[in-house]
This record gives C-alpha cells, sequence and structure tokens, in this order.
C-alpha cells in the first residue's frame, strides 16, 4: 500500500467534535486541567531519580547473535501473577549501563527520592480476552513510503535505522531511542554493537561521491562524521566497489531508483537499562526493551518528544502510530497504525502489521497541546519491541508488543538524554 495525503493521526480532530466525553476519575497520574479533556496531553510531576557514582565495567565481548524474535518473554497475562515491585527492586531496574564508542563500561546505580509516587500510569491487568497472532493480521495494511516528499518531512523524518538491523526514532538532535534487544540480548551486546551506527533518511545526490563502504569516514559540511556501506548485516563491499564507477557507495537497504539513501553517523554511547539484563528482573525483562543511542554529532531532522499518557484504549480513536523500517520492504520506511488490544502498566498489545525490521520504532499518539484548541502534537509514548513469543497460562502465544513510556522510564529516559535529572521534573 502506497502513503496518500491523508495522515490516519489527524482523524482525531474531527472525532473530536462529533464525540464528547468526561475525563474518568482515578486516572493515575494523569492530570487534566479544567476546561480540558482527553484529548489534550496530560500534565504531571515526574518522579526524581537520583544517579550515584558510576562503577567501571570490564569491556564487552560482543559475541551475542540478534533475534527477529524474542521468545519465553512474560507477558500482561504472566505478570499478572507476580508481586508488586518494591522500591529497592525499581532502583536495581532502573540502574543502567553505558557502552562507549571504545568499548568500555560503566554501570550507573539509581535510587528514588523518598516519596516517589509509585503508582503505574495502567492498571496491571488484562482488560481483553480477545487475541489476535502473527505479525500481520489478515490484509497488509502497512503504508510504504516510497515518496520524498513524505519520508523526508515530520514526522516520518524522526524514523532512523540501527546499523543491527532494527529501526528508532529521534527524541532529541543526537539521542535516539529503540528497542534494547537490538543492541544486547540480555547476557551480552550483539555483535554490530561494537561499531554501532545510525542511519538517517537523506535524498539521493546525482554525481556526487559518498564514503566508500567499509567503514571509511568523512566530515560533513558541519564537521558531522558520516558513514556508509557497512552498516547493514554485512554488505557486499567488493561487489559495490567494481559497480561504483566514480559513484560512491551507499547503504545496501537503500533504494537507486528512488535516489533516496541513508547517511549514517557513529553512536558515541549506549545507555540500557539493568532490568533488560538476564537474572535482574523476575519475569518482567520485557518491560525494559528500550535503550538510548547517543549520536557523536547533532541531526538537523526533527525530533518526537516523549510522553505519557494513562490509558492508550481510553484515547478518543484508540489507536497508536509508527514507522520502521520493515525487512521485507527494504530500502522503504513503512508506516502503520492501528488499535490498542490490550495494555499494562509496562506493555501495549497491538494489532499493527509489523515484520522483522521494525523493531525498536518510535510508537507515538496526537493529542492537544495543554491550554491550546488548536495546538496538536504528536508525541512517542512506547517503543515497538516487535513480534514476541509470550507467556500465557502457560503456553507461549505470539504478538505484536509495545513497551510502554512510564513516568519513571520518562525520567530516565530524560536524564539520559539532558544529562541533569533537574530538567525532568514535568512531563
Amino acid at each position: 500500500m502506497r502513503i496518500s495525503t491523508v495522515f490516519p493521526d489527524r482523524t482525531e480532530d474531527s472525532h473530536r467534535r462529533s464525540t464528547v466525553a468526561s475525563q474518568p476519575s482515578g486516572a493515575g497520574l494523569c492530570v487534566v486541567s479544567a476546561g480540558e479533556d482527553e484529548y489534550t496531553w496530560p500534565q504531571q510531576k515526574l518522579p526524581l531519580l537520583r544517579f550515584k557514582r558510576t562503577i567501571r565495567l570490564g569491556s564487552s565481548t560482543f559475541t551475542a547473535e540478534g533475534q527477529n524474535e524474542l521468545h519465553g518473554m512474560c507477558g500482561i497475562e504472566c505478570q499478572q501473577g507476580l508481586p508488586k515491585p518494591s522500591l529497592e527492586d525499581l532502583e536495581h531496574m532502573l540502574s543502567y549501563e553505558t557502552l562507549y564508542a571504545n568499548g568500555t563500561r560503566m554501570l550507573t546505580p539509581v535510587s528514588l527520592q523518598d516519596g516517589t509516587e509509585l503508582s503505574s500510569t495502567a492498571a496491571n491487568s488484562s482488560s481483553s480476552s480477545l487475541r489476535h497472532k502473527r505479525e500481520v493480521y489478515g490484509p497488509d495494511t502497512r503504508f510504504t513510503i516510497s515518496d520524498k516528499q513524505y519520508s523526508l518531512k515530520y514526522p516520518f523524518s524522526t524514523s532512523v535505522k540501527i546499523s543491527t538491523g532494527c529501526s528508532g526514532v529521534l527524541v532529541s538532535p543526537r539521542h535516539v531511542l529503540t528497542a534494547a534487544h537490538c543492541i544486547h540480548d540480555g547476557s551480552d551486546y550483539l555483535k554490530g554493537a561494537q561499531k554501532l551506527s545510525v542511519g538517517i533518511l537523506r535524498k539521493g545526490r546525482k554525481g556526487k561521491g559518498r564514503g566508500k563502504g567499509g567503514g571509511k569516514r568523512r566530515r560533513g559540511k558541519e564537521g558531522e562524521e558520516e558513514q556508509e556501506g557497512e552498516e547493514g548485516k554485512g554488505g557486499k563491499k567488493k561487489e559495490e566497489r567494481k559497480k561504483a564507477k566514480g559513484r560512491k557507495s551507499r547503504s545496501k537497504r537503500s533504494i537507486k531508483a528512488e535516489g533516496m539513501s541513508f547517511r549514517w553517523t557513529r553512536v558515541k554511547q549506549t545507555q540500557v537499562p539493568k532490568g533488560w539484563f538476564k537474572g535482574v528482573s523476575e519475569g518482567t525483562a520485557a518491560d525494559y526493551d528500550y535503550a538510548v543511542l547517543e549520536l557523536k554529532r547533532a541531526q538537523k531532522s526533527r525530533h518526537m518528544d516523549l510522553g505519557i499518557v494513562p490509558s492508550i484504549k481510553k484515547l478518543p480513536a484508540g489507536r497508536v502510530h509508527f514507522s520502521g523500517f520493515d525487512d521485507d520492504r527494504p530500502g522503504n520506511l513503512v508506516y502503520r497504525f492501528c488499535s490498542v488490544s490490550d495494555e499494562s502498566s509496562d506493555l501495549l498489545y497491538q494489532y499493527c502489521d509489523a515484520k522483522p525490521g521494525s523493531s525498536g520504532a518510535g510508537v507515538y499518539v496526537r493529542l492537544k497541546e495543554p491550554g491550546s484548541k488548536r495546538k496538536w502534537k504528536r508525541k512517542v509514548i512506547g517503543v515497538f519491541s516487535g513480534h514476541q513469543w509470550v507467556d500465557v497460562n502457560g503456553q507461549q502465544q505470539d504478538y505484536n508488543v509495545a513497551v510502554r513510556i512510564t513516568p519513571l522510564k520518562f525520567a530516565q529516559i530524560c536524564h539520559w538524554v539532558h544529562g541533569d535529572s533537574g530538567q525532568c521534573q514535568n512531563a
């Protein structure tokens, strides 16, 4: 399916004019001002995180293999039987590891300020027994964004490609939010994470050379390091060099016919929550399948802010959106939107059609800005974890799963991005 000039996430505006509903009471941390409604981004205070002195760790061996599907994860039904995490448990899981470009690692313990509200944004319960399986549900409803007129404009321009084969979303000029399993398998970092790069879509330039594959770097117009050719899974370097003939190689996922390619930028450091590591969280590793990559150079592309909503299913349209680089449509950006079938405080089950390669994409919704009647804004409210096999009543079933941004995760990611928790007191 090709993208049209109609943006589905704008239909909430017309839906709002034809539907009037009141904000339910007891909506967790959601605070809605008088005169505003459920179409407005909630305003709230964020938990206060303190970051202790870092601990130096040994260098990673980078031996892990990437996985297209995650198995044995404890999903929404499975987590219902788990005890509520204590303050100490949360501090342990929110502690994080930083991987630097030279392979060194640092562990940063986290503490929550006394009195921090630990309430979840949504009840940790299954609200529906209806389940749909597989990566694609019936007819494929994905849109291929092949026209540069759209793929290089917001919100699609916030989507990026990770050199390990996943997707991600720009959440600041130099920070990318993606899935943790795209970088780390829970035991070790992936082989491709040793020289991690992020690809930003750009227009192809006829007749202008690019750095050859194999990791050769060059300086961009503003001193930005760019790298092309090797960041996919392998890449046939020799063949590309023979075919180049004065035209430097592009990423193997570029589409020459459309004149599109990626501008590859090295990652300076990667941060992964400790809750994702095996043996740390008892059954809740799926809740921490997110990571932030800091780029060596800031990007000109517009980024998308983070947001928190108490319940996706209670939103007027009750649906989410995300774009990524699905493997079955190489070189193309693929957009989709769908309804959420079930949700807990940390996870979302949804009907979005997706294939490997889209994991790590930023899941977003569009709501009104507080105090504004006409200004609507898209914000990232989760990370697409991908097609997962989760434990349901002792049996493995497959669903498309997203990790939602909670107040605690928002505060943690905000600290990673700004480096100052004082800037992360409100959402």
